[in-house]
């Protein structure tokens, strides 16, 4: 089991990863093998850094049509740091189970927050505030009971 910093680390580098993916359009066997030999994956938890970095390009278009429900702005006006971020948060809201939804909008709120746009942050969390209740109703359910 990696320690949380190892999970956020391995969601920074996805993040970067991400985010270079989107821009350059290069293939992610290249992305990885980059990311492999730069940063020492003793460091972060490399398996959750190549779950999303796999993941999230394979699933882009539903999550990119899941996404699109909770934005109150057209998709294309998203900056792309912010649409990283948020693609990462939703996939981690279905997939990652094991993250408590709390922690998936803390961690993309503190991503935003180093890598976005000055108010970025607030964006990103007004956008995720709403998908816990489609995506971990029972989570939170048992999170206001407590």
């Amino acid at each position: 089991m990696h320690s949380f910093k190892g999970r956020e680390k391995a969601r920074r580098y996805a993040l970067q990863a991400l985010y270079g993916w989107l821009l350059a359009d290069t293939p992610i066997k290249d992305i990885q093998a980059f990311y492999l030999a730069d940063r020492n994956p003793k460091n972060f938890d490399l398996t959750y850094f190549l779950n999303l970095l796999h993941n999230i390009p394979a699933q882009v278009g539903v999550l990119d049509a899941e996404l699109t429900q909770f934005l109150d702005r057209p998709f294309t006006h998203l900056d792309p740091i912010e649409l990283t971020i948020l693609r990462i948060a939703i996939y981690e809201f279905k997939s990652s189970f094991d993250v408590p939804f709390r922690v998936v909008i803390h961690e993309a709120v503190e991503l935003a927050k180093v890598f976005g746009a000055i108010d970025s942050f607030k964006f990103v969390n007004s956008v995720l505030d709403k998908c816990p209740r489609i995506y971990r109703p029972n989570e939170v359910l048992n999170y206001a009971a407590s």
